[in-house]
């Protein structure tokens, strides 16, 4: 469940934009108004607001963002002022922006959990925005197995959206799986990549759950051993993405605030993109596994605009 909270009556794009421009154009930007109108949007509303904005002032809204706020607030606002598959192309843009990728996670989130419709609007959004291609950038800075993997993404017809389960087939497939890793004692990568990158979320996920009814244990421990390899590591964090989502975001959310030291790019990506999607089954993981609120320790880990900001969506009212 979302955690965006809309007013009860949403004042017409128009007036979102009089309001804006108003708060741009005070003696100092009055960022206090731009977050209680952008933060209380959701993205059909934030949309329409960019195209009013431009009709009525000949200026680019995301441009006038980025002149008027500065640091943490100033990349969350941009991420956040961008459609789904703009949002999921610049979190790519980022994670590519080097000559090896060191962190998968960027990747599995954007890429791994949707079907082939949404890898395609996410490729065309990447080109849109960067004038370069997702495959080809994927192919320069990712090696091996783990190129070999995501770029599967984008060459199956991987089912999108809600569609039917297939018990027998989720029987079928956790026996290969079983049989393929040496009865269990090690899941073999090549088998589980294929079905990865060809079935749809709820058919894996009844797999994963068959799996571990058959067998007794959970397909990611099995894919668990030491000395640890990377591509193995990869599909234990894409598995345990897809059958338990609240589950691995409030882990990523907890170690990105947890200790000295706030990894502010990867909190902004988590509470940026799923606030709209289930944020709210990601905060109740979070207090049951941790003993303490997303809130709390969003308060106590990062400050000023940033920090409303940020417990502006994750529905945690005035600060």
């Amino acid at each position: 469940m979302a955690t965006v909270r809309a007013p009860a009556t949403v004042p017409h794009p128009n007036q979102d934009c009089l309001d804006l421009h108003r708060a741009f154009e005070a003696l100092v930007c009055d960022t206090k108004k731009v977050i209680d109108i952008l933060g209380h949007r959701n993205v059909v509303q934030r949309v329409d607001i960019k195209v009013v904005y431009k009709n009525m002032y000949e200026e680019d809204l995301l441009r006038r963002l980025e002149s008027e706020l500065h640091f943490n607030l100033k990349k969350a606002m941009l991420l956040w002022m961008r459609n789904q598959d703009e949002q999921r192309a610049a979190i790519l843009k980022t994670a590519l922006n080097c000559r090896c990728v060191k962190d998968f996670r960027p990747l599995i989130e954007t890429i791994c959990l949707g079907g082939a419709t949404e890898i395609q609007a996410t490729a065309k959004a990447y080109y849109s925005l960067y004038g370069l291609h997702l495959e080809e950038d994927l192919k320069t800075t990712t090696f091996g197995q783990s190129q070999k993997l995501f770029l599967s993404y984008f060459r199956t017809d991987r089912p999108t959206g809600e569609v039917a389960v297939d018990s027998h087939l989720a029987q079928d497939d956790a026996t290969e799986l079983y049989n393929a890793g040496g009865d269990g004692k090690r899941i073999n990568g090549s088998v589980l990549m294929c079905m990865l990158t060809s079935r749809s979320t709820a058919q894996l996920r009844l797999t994963f759950d068959t799996y571990k009814e058959l067998f007794g244990q959970a397909v990611q421990k099995a894919l668990k051993h030491k000395p640890r390899v990377e591509f193995e590591e990869i599909l234990r964090a894409i598995t345990k993405c897809i059958q338990y989502p609240e589950r691995y975001f409030a882990k990523v959310l907890y170690k990105s605030m947890k200790g000295l030291g706030t990894d502010d790019p990867t909190l902004t990506r988590v509470i940026v993109t799923r606030t709209e999607v289930d944020m709210a089954d990601i905060k109740a993981e979070f207090v049951r596994r941790y003993k303490m609120s997303v809130d709390h320790m969003i308060s106590s880990d990062t400050s000023g605009n940033y920090r409303q900001f940020l417990l502006t969506l994750v529905g945690a009212g005035p600060h």
